[in-house]
């Protein structure tokens, strides 16, 4: 894979590898096209919040779990992403061992590759960590929300940054401290668990002392905690004394059972159900053509364009055909198994028409309202996502492909969502290769997936 892969997979999924080696790439967005191709890049106050989804400086601390060893050209203009990461690590008082290819552009010195290979190949002697004994995990999204044993499951505030430092002290003790996170997972599998199981555990989390259940007899341990104003709790909805797996009966006096917990039917923010709009399409989508007739004329040829549009740019850019069905063919299967991307208006859509009312976005009249503001309803257009009513286990999106758009093509650097969890388009203004039309308001869901008060 390029550099810019192997940043990301790095610093998003550090725990999974035994060493990563980037090579050039990119990192980040602003500075890397600032040095590469002298773009001033000036982005609108979401969209520099979104870049906190994958510019891989601002999680360099995870690269804590992964042994890193990068490498550059002397000469290669895109050295400028090791050196940005080698910046960011330094924060966390961590030196980046940084392989440069003598006067090399873009190309592999044979004598560094030599010494790469020789550090990369003592890393592997060493093997990969299945626990680690000191966590530094950094996230800014519940997308990323995972790290070896600890689990983020909900966060103060999205694209804020949030942490977890978490430490095995001896044989009973754990400490965590956190920022920015209401709601973790603890939970080391089967035959992984270093804690002694015939020890009380004393878990301090943020200088609160818990009483928390050992370890089992298979070595493993599971713990759910839920913050509550400023005090944190184990969750009671993952406690329970007995179940029933595959017909037999478990017993436990002490330590919950979580794969048998009641589900968390709570509407919020979780793991792949957090937005922004270019979420739904990492998983099973389906694009919903409306087949009914709008009142407004204008947004019925905008809806039509752009709808056709995002067929199109699916197979330009992502090289494979997005499925497309009728409104009056989606079935209950559709339903349970899909992100649902409905394109129109009530009027003219019925699958919309069927959860309009449900939405934190309305039509009411000849108005979109949006909390207390409102807008004319024949002159623009909603985008959004939320969890569908219908299923709210899986997304639906309103009147919109994937975010980026043709001048975005240029540069991969520039290939992340340009829109946040929703926008009132005015279609007066025609899209254009970097916008579909001229976004009037545009915002984030809270963490309840609840509008915010709207920004002046």
């Amino acid at each position: 894979m390029g550099g810019a892969a192997a940043w990301q997979f790095a610093v998003h999924y550090s725990d999974r590898w035994f060493a990563a080696n980037p090579g050039a790439g990119f990192a980040e967005t602003a500075q890397f096209l600032n040095i590469f191709q002298n773009e001033k890049v000036e982005p609108t106050w979401y969209e520099k919040s979104l870049w906190h989804l994958y510019d891989c400086t601002d999680y360099a601390a995870n690269l804590l779990q992964c042994p890193t060893v990068a490498y550059s050209g002397e000469l290669d203009s895109q050295k400028q992403a090791a050196d940005v990461m080698d910046e960011a690590l330094r924060t966390e008082e961590v030196r980046l061992v940084h392989i440069i290819g003598p006067k090399t552009k873009h190309a592999y010195h044979p004598e560094a590759k030599k010494e790469v290979e020789r550090r990369l190949d003592s890393i592997a002697v060493a093997g990969r960590k299945r626990i680690f004994r000191t966590i530094d995990f950094v996230t800014y999204t519940l997308k990323y929300n995972k790290m070896s044993w600890v689990t983020i499951d909900a966060l103060g505030e999205h694209w804020q940054k949030a942490s977890v430092r978490a430490r095995l002290k001896g044989d009973s003790e754990v400490e965590v401290v956190t920022r920015n996170v209401t709601a973790l997972t603890l939970d080391m599998p089967s035959g992984w668990c270093p804690l002694d199981p015939a020890a009380s555990v004393l878990l301090t989390i943020d200088s609160e002392e818990l009483p928390v259940p050992r370890p089992r007899s298979d070595r493993s341990w599971h713990v759910e905690l839920v913050k509550h104003g400023t005090t944190w709790e184990r969750n009671d909805a993952s406690l329970t004394a007995s179940a029933t797996i595959d017909g037999i009966r478990k017993t436990s006096v002490e330590t919950p059972i979580p794969t048998l917990a009641p589900a968390d039917t709570t509407l919020r923010k979780r793991h792949d159900l957090q937005g922004p709009i270019d979420d739904a399409f990492m998983d099973s989508f389906i694009i919903v053509k409306p087949t009914g007739t709008s009142k407004y004329p204008q947004v019925a040829a905008w809806v039509k364009s752009e709808g056709e549009r995002s067929v199109e740019h699916w197979r330009r850019q992502f090289r494979g055909e997005a499925r497309v069905k009728d409104d009056k063919d989606i079935t209950e299967a559709d339903i349970a198994g899909s992100n649902l991307i409905l394109w129109g208006d009530p009027d003219s859509n019925p699958v919309l028409k069927k959860i309009a009312d449900k939405l934190p976005i309305r039509w009411e009249g000849d108005k979109i309202v949006v909390g207390s503001k409102s807008f004319a309803a024949e002159t623009n257009a909603p985008i959004l996502i939320y969890p569908n009513p219908l299923n709210p286990s899986k997304y639906v999106v309103l009147n919109s492909g994937f975010t980026y758009r043709e001048y975005d093509y240029l540069n991969n650097a520039r290939q992340v969502p340009k829109l946040p969890d929703w926008a009132i388009i005015d279609i007066t203004t025609p899209p254009d290769s970097r916008k579909p039309g001229k976004v009037v308001a545009a915002d984030f869901f809270g963490e309840a997936w609840e509008l915010k008060p709207l920004k002046d």
